[in-house]
């Protein structure tokens, strides 16, 4: 068909490159990188504080009467308000009439008030066995995109509402989940950097014991692993704007451990390099000290991620429902299994010739989300990729909503939109994207901690 004179080729036709190269600016040099760089870090701090109080610092919201009773605490609306009237040394909450509104820190008080005085059948307390350490969730996936700090947030946010005391350590030097959190990280040693640094040091520390006493030289622990024997977790942990998330923040530095953990390991072959995140986590007692840590991991099967990896409990991987992410997430998968199958059976051969027992990698569960969900578009796909991979899918797929869309622009979570900034329909949709997800991760968990303590009993007697 003649094309019609009128009509003007498309923009790809009769380019002329004289013209096109009068366009261009001078040849890019590195210094133009750090200015955009600049340009981008301003911009960065201006939208992260979107949400942010005057005084430059992130403020959680308060939360209704409403809120309290259908999200929060199993009691209906009229016995709650009784109850405050009763009580007035309880919090009372803001606010006039029956519109009161109540910090997270009055509803956790509000939580211990109704579990010593309430319904002896309902769960006014989150769960968790004595004596059993906490669960540690990784979220990983080595494609980017795919709502990994998205889905860590949420879950972190979603455990503390139930009353559970929550760390985060985010390991992405990105640190897209230290904005979420509000967290404020100069460099390098306000990360979990320095913690692995001393994991290492110690093990060089025990090893240069070993060879003092056959005669031979130390290793050497130069100026960045002696100042790392010094620290504690404490002094990298912060307080979030949330009273039960705390945070091990990260900022661009934090990438140096992706080189510097392979040179400690080739200075010390014995390190197991793949055990200094949850050897400090062990170490400092902060299994013992939360409830619940969230693994916030890098688009990359790196060194920190497979130290996250390693630590964790239970393993969730978001991915979205297109082909892309699902032969992405396949090809996670299979990597996961070369590397540490790898490391098994490198380390088990010299334990094996040193009469020392095996090692052996496990997880409590193992589960992939689907994110971003769009049922009319997405659905037969979703089937399909929920058929290959089975029981390691979970059986929600989170969909993506107007108020997920809008808690992103805000670099906030969902649990942090006021509900009055939207119908009360398009709230309770979009919190059930999230409330649905945690209650399958919290129901693995709770499942995880019962097969503990049964296992712990049966090797009591």
């Amino acid at each position: 068909m003649a094309q019609n004179p009128k009509t003007p080729p498309p923009p790809y036709f009769n380019i002329d490159p004289e013209a096109a190269s009068a366009k261009l600016s001078d040849p890019i040099s590195t210094a133009r990188f750090a200015k955009a760089a600049a340009f981008a870090s301003k911009g960065r701090d201006d939208l992260a504080k979107r949400g942010y109080a005057p005084d430059g610092r992130k403020r959680l919201r308060r939360f209704s009467t409403w809120e309290i009773c259908k999200y929060l605490i199993p009691v209906a609306p009229a016995h709650f308000r009784r109850v405050l009237k009763q009580n007035p040394d309880l919090p009372q909450g803001e606010g006039d009439g029956g519109a009161k509104w109540f910090t997270l820190e009055d509803v956790l008080k509000l939580r211990d008030f109704f579990a010593a005085e309430g319904v002896s059948t309902r769960e006014y307390r989150p769960w968790r066995p004595e004596g059993l350490d906490a669960k540690v969730i990784a979220v990983a996936n080595f494609k980017g995109g795919v709502g990994k700090t998205s889905t860590a947030a949420h879950v972190a946010m979603s455990a503390a509402l139930d009353g559970y005391r929550v760390l985060v350590v985010d390991l992405d030097s990105q640190g897209s989940m230290t904005s979420i959190m509000g967290g404020q990280v100069e460099d390098e040693w306000q990360t979990a950097f320095p913690l692995m640094a001393k994991h290492y040091a110690q093990h060089v520390e025990a090893e240069n014991k070993v060879r003092a006493a056959a005669g031979q030289d130390p290793l050497p622990l130069d100026e960045t692993l002696t100042e790392a024997m010094g620290f504690a977790a404490k002094q990298v942990i912060q307080k979030t704007h949330w009273p039960n998330i705390d945070l091990i923040g990260a900022q661009l530095n934090l990438y140096w451990a992706e080189f510097q953990v392979p040179v400690w390991r080739m200075q010390m072959r014995s390190w197991p390099l793949w055990d200094a995140l949850s050897g400090f986590l062990e170490s400092e007692g902060l299994l013992q000290e939360y409830d619940l840590v969230i693994l916030d991991t890098p688009p990359a099967l790196g060194y920190l991620t497979i130290n996250a990896l390693s630590a964790a409990d239970i393993l969730l991987i978001p991915l979205g429902a297109s082909f892309l992410e699902f032969d992405s997430t396949g090809r996670f998968f299979d990597m996961l299994y070369s590397t540490f199958a790898s490391i098994e059976d490198g380390e088990n051969s010299m334990r094996r010739a040193h009469g020392l027992p095996e090692i052996r990698f496990e997880w409590d569960a193992v589960r992939a989300l689907i994110t971003r969900f769009d049922a009319g578009q997405q659905t037969d796909l979703a089937n399909v990729i929920q058929a290959y991979f089975g029981d390691f899918m979970t059986t929600y797929r989170q969909e993506l909503t107007a108020m997920v869309g809008q808690a992103g622009e805000q670099v906030n979570g969902i649990y942090e939109a006021d509900y009055r900034e939207f119908n009360r329909d398009t709230y309770v949709r979009g919190r059930e994207t999230f409330d649905r997800t945690w209650a399958e991760v919290k129901e693995i968990m709770l499942g995880c901690w019962w097969r503990d303590l049964q296992m712990t009993q049966a090797g009591d007697k």
